[in-house]
């Protein structure tokens, strides 16, 4: 039997009951300030759209996971396309950003133009 899912002690239930400012409380005190400032315009035609729909598109890398986009999918922007990211309970109180990285892993090759004599090795594999 799997353990039901708490998030700093309250339920899935009890979070969705919850207000914005509730569910701050809960927040460490970078999250718990920036919900209590009041959100974005943008962050705020998030959660509107996510109320409407299943999916919303965002630029918007610095929105905290709230309950009520669990369940939900948001395709953020990485720089160069945009990223879907199924929100789940565990992402609670988490910046969509960490989800769609920005950055390939490097791979390198041959060396580059412009390279020295002695960084030219390359290893055998």
């Amino acid at each position: 039997m799997s353990e039901e899912f708490t998030f700093r002690g309250k339920t899935m239930e009890e979070l969705e009951k919850m207000n914005l400012n509730q569910f701050a409380d809960l927040l460490d005190a970078r999250g718990r300030r920036k919900i209590k400032r009041g959100l974005k315009d943008n962050e705020k035609k998030i959660l509107k759209d996510l109320e409407e729909k299943d999916t919303a598109r965002t630029h918007e890398r610095t929105m905290i996971v709230v309950p009520s986009m669990v369940g939900k999918t948001v395709e953020v922007y990485n720089g160069q396309e945009f990223v879907p990211v199924e929100i789940q309970e565990e992402m609670l109180g988490h910046y969509l950003g960490e989800f769609a990285k920005t950055r390939k892993r490097v791979q390198h090759s041959a060396p580059g133009l412009g390279a020295t004599r002695s960084s030219q090795h390359v290893p055998l594999k």
